[in-house]
C-alpha cells in the first residue's frame, strides 16, 4: 500500500487555506487536507501546580509543559540546593498538540501552600504538606469539605481567591503556545482534570475546552459531586451560555474504578424519559475515552468469571490489577482501585463498557456510551509525550525517578514497577488548528496508541471493492462509501449483505537513527448483543501473521524477525445478523520490544539487578505496542 494512500488523502490536491471562519481570529493554516492526516498529541498532562505533583519535587509549570510538547528542553528532579531540577529531558520529536490537565481541585491550596510570604504559607498543614514531609493528606486531599479552614478561611474564600490567578495562568499558557500562524505547528487547548475519587476508585475526567472561551473557574468535584453534576454544569456553563463555548470530557483509567466508571446509573432519575435524558446527556458530554496511560490499560481483560470465552492474548498488556482477580459481586461496587485494592468488574474496561451501552440502546433507544478511543500520558512531570520505554524518565518526580523508588515504590496514585509511560492521542483532521482538532475529538474520529505513532484509520460500508488496499483513492472511497471511525454505518441497503470495513494501518517510522518498529497484525474486534441480550465479542485477523516468527532478546533487546511497514484489508463480517446490534474497532500490534523496566534494569551493573530483583520483577520483560481505533457501530 503507498504510504501516500493512508497519510495524505490518496494524493488528491488539498484544498486552499479558506477553511474559515474560525472560531477565534487566526491566520488560516496553510497546509490543509480535506481528506484528513493523522496528528498525533497528549491531552492528559500535570505541572507543579497539580497537589500531587509538586509533592514529587515536580517545578515545570504549563509554560515548561507546552515548551516540552513543541521540543524544547525541560529538567526534572532531583532538586539542587537551590530547589532548581536538575535532569534533562526532551522529545526526540514535537507533538502536534496538547492540553495541561491539572487538577482543579485544590489550586488555591496547591497555591498557598508553595508561595513564600501568602498568608497560609506557614500555617501547620502547609508545612506538613511541602517535603520532606510532603504529606497529600494534610490538604484534606479525598475528603468531601470544600473548606479548609486552616489555611482557606472560615468562608473558603482566601483558596478560591488563590485558585483565580492559578487558572488564569494555565489559560495564558495555553493561548501562548497556540500557533496561530499559517504554519500551523502546535496546537494547544485549555483544559483542566475533574478529580473525583469516591472511597479511592478513579471516576476521573479530562474536561477539554475547545477555545479560550472557557469557564470563569473549573467546576471540583466540591460543586459537582457526581459525575452528572459535572455534565450539567458544563452545559449550563459552557455551551449553553451564549458566549460561544464549547467543551468536551473525556474519562480514564476505568481499569481502577472498582466498576464505577461505566455501571449503568441514572441518578434521581424517575422513569424511562429522565433515563433516556441523562443517556443522552452522558452521550454528548463524554465522546471519547482515554483508554491507555501511565497508569495502566483499559481495553480488555482475561480471566473474569463471569465473561467466559476463549482468551484475547492481547488483553494481558500492562494490566495493574492484582491477580488472581477478585471480581465484584454482580451489580455491585468496590473501592480502592488507586492502591491496587478492591474488586475488578468487567465495566472496569472500555470493551465491556461498550456492550453495555449496545445494551442500553436496546433498552433506552441511547447509546450513553458511544466511546471513541484515545491514549495519552497522565505525566505529572510536565512532560507532555514522553513516551519511550528506553530510558523513560518516569511520570511522578521523585516517586518514580531512580531505579530503587521505580522498582520497589509505591505511590498514592500508582504502583511504579506496574505503570508505564503512556499513550498518545491520535486524530484524522483537516489541519492542525484548534477547530480542526476538537472537532474530530467531537465526532471521534480519533484512535489512541500506546506510545508509537501509528496512524490507524477504519471506514466501514456496504460495498467496498475488494481489491480497494491498492488504490490510490482508498481515503476518498472510504469516506464516499461509508463512514470512518467514530461513526454509525448507514442505513442497510435492500439486498446488501453484510457491513464492509476498510482498516489500513502505517508502522511508526521512528526518527534519523532510531526507526520505529515494524507491525506484527491488525485485527477487528466486534462486540454485540446476541438475540437472548446477552453480551457477546470476538476478535478477527485481518492482516499480518501472529506467527511471523518475529522475537527480541530482552538481555539486550535486539529484534529480530519478519515484520510490516504497513498493513491494509477489505474484511467483511462472516458472522453478521441484520438483527443485532454490534460494533466495531481495529487494533493494530508492532512486533515485540523490551518493556521500560527491561531496558532499565538491562542498564544496571550485576549487584544492581540483583539487589532489585530484575529476574523476577512479576512483569512482562517484552510488549507489544499498539494502537486502537475508535468503533463503528451498527444498529438495526
Amino acid at each position: 500500500m503507498p504510504l501516500l494512500v493512508l497519510v495524505a488523502g490518496c494524493g488528491s490536491p488539498a484544498s486552499p487555506p479558506d477553511a474559515g471562519p474560525y472560531l477565534e481570529p487566526r491566520e488560516p493554516c496553510a497546509e490543509r487536507d480535506p481528506l484528513r492526516k493523522a496528528y498525533f498529541g497528549d491531552l492528559h498532562a500535570h505541572t507543579a501546580l497539580s497537589f500531587d505533583a509538586w509533592t514529587y519535587d515536580v517545578r515545570n509549570g504549563p509554560k515548561e509543559a507546552y515548551d516540552f510538547a513543541r521540543g524544547g528542553t525541560v529538567y526534572l528532579p532531583p532538586l539542587d540546593a537551590n530547589g532548581r531540577p536538575t535532569l534533562p529531558a526532551h522529545l526526540d520529536r514535537p507533538l502536534d498538540f496538547a492540553a495541561v490537565t491539572d487538577h482543579s481541585e485544590y489550586l488555591g491550596e496547591t497555591s498557598l501552600c508553595t508561595t513564600p510570604g501568602s498568608p497560609a504559607y506557614d500555617s501547620t498543614i502547609c508545612k506538613q504538606y511541602r517535603p520532606p514531609t510532603a504529606s497529600l493528606t494534610a490538604l484534606g486531599i479525598g475528603g468531601p469539605n470544600p473548606i479548609r479552614p486552616a489555611i482557606c478561611g472560615d468562608d473558603g474564600k482566601l483558596c478560591l481567591d488563590a485558585a483565580a490567578p492559578v487558572w488564569r495562568s494555565i489559560k495564558d499558557a495555553a493561548e501562548a503556545a497556540y500557533d496561530r500562524t499559517a504554519a500551523c505547528r502546535f496546537t494547544s487547548f485549555v483544559a483542566y482534570e475533574y478529580t473525583l475519587s469516591p472511597l479511592g476508585s478513579n471516576l476521573h475526567r479530562n474536561v477539554i475546552f475547545r477555545s479560550a472561551r472557557s469557564l470563569p473557574q473549573p467546576i471540583t468535584f466540591f460543586e459537582a459531586p457526581q459525575p452528572i453534576d459535572l455534565w450539567t454544569q458544563l452545559r449550563a456553563g459552557c455551551q449553553n451560555a451564549g458566549t460561544g463555548c464549547d467543551v468536551l470530557a473525556i474519562p480514564h483509567n476505568a481499569n481502577i474504578s472498582n466498576g464505577r466508571m461505566f455501571v449503568p446509573d441514572y441518578p434521581d432519575a424517575t422513569g424511562l424519559d429522565d433515563e433516556r435524558r441523562i443517556a443522552m446527556l452522558r452521550r454528548d458530554m463524554e465522546p471519547l475515552v482515554e483508554i491507555a496511560q501511565h497508569k495502566g490499560d483499559s481495553e480488555c481483560v482475561n480471566g473474569l468469571p463471569s465473561a467466559p470465552g476463549a482468551p484475547d492474548e492481547l488483553c494481558d498488556f500492562e494490566k495493574t490489577h492484582n491477580v488472581p482477580i477478585n471480581e465484584c459481586a454482580p451489580g455491585k461496587t468496590g473501592f480502592g482501585g488507586f492502591l491496587g485494592t478492591g474488586c475488578l468488574s468487567p465495566l472496569d474496561f472500555v470493551r465491556h463498557a461498550l456492550k453495555a451501552g449496545l445494551q442500553e440502546q436496546a433498552r433506552l433507544g441511547v447509546n450513553p456510551y458511544r466511546l471513541g478511543i484515545i491514549g495519552s500520558t497522565d505525566t505529572h512531570n510536565g512532560t507532555p509525550g514522553a513516551v519511550a520505554e528506553q530510558g523513560f524518565q518516569g511520570h511522578l518526580g521523585t516517586a518514580d525517578n531512580t531505579p530503587k523508588a521505580v522498582l520497589t515504590g509505591q505511590t498514592l496514585a500508582a504502583r511504579p514497577l506496574v505503570s508505564n509511560p503512556g499513550g498518545l492521542a491520535g486524530v484524522w483532521a483537516e489541519e492542525n488548528s484548534r477547530d480542526a482538532i476538537f472537532d474530530a475529538l467531537r465526532r471521534r474520529e480519533a484512535f489512541g496508541t500506546s506510545g508509537p505513532r501509528i496512524a490507524l484509520r477504519l471506514f466501514g460500508g456496504w460495498s467496498y471493492p475488494d481489491g480497494l488496499c491498492a488504490d490510490p483513492e482508498l481515503v476518498k472511497r472510504g469516506y464516499a462509501g461509508g463512514v470512518p471511525m467514530g461513526g454509525e454505518l448507514p442505513a442497510r441497503p435492500g439486498g446488501a449483505g453484510a457491513p464492509k470495513f476498510i482498516v489500513a494501518v502505517l508502522r511508526d517510522p521512528g526518527v534519523p537513527g532510531k526507526p520505529g518498529t515494524q507491525l506484527q497484525r491488525v485485527q477487528i474486534i466486534k462486540g454485540w448483543i446476541d438475540a437472548a441480550g446477552a453480551p457477546r465479542e470476538r476478535v478477527f485477523e485481518v492482516d499480518g501473521d501472529a506467527k511471523g516468527g518475529a522475537t527480541v532478546d530482552t538481555a539486550t533487546c535486539v529484534t529480530k524477525g519478519p515484520g510490516h511497514d504497513s498493513l491494509c484489508a477489505v474484511w467483511t463480517d462472516p458472522e453478521f445478523d441484520p438483527a443485532l446490534r454490534a460494533f466495531y474497532y481495529a487494533r493494530a500490534a508492532e512486533n515485540p520490544t523490551c518493556r521500560w523496566s527491561t531496558w532499565l534494569c538491562n542498564g544496571l551493573t550485576q549487584p544492581e539487578q540483583k539487589q532489585y530483583k530484575c529476574d523476577a520483577l512479576g512483569v512482562p520483560k517484552a510488549i507489544q505496542e499498539r494502537a486502537w481505533s475508535s468503533p463503528i457501530w451498527y444498529a438495526p
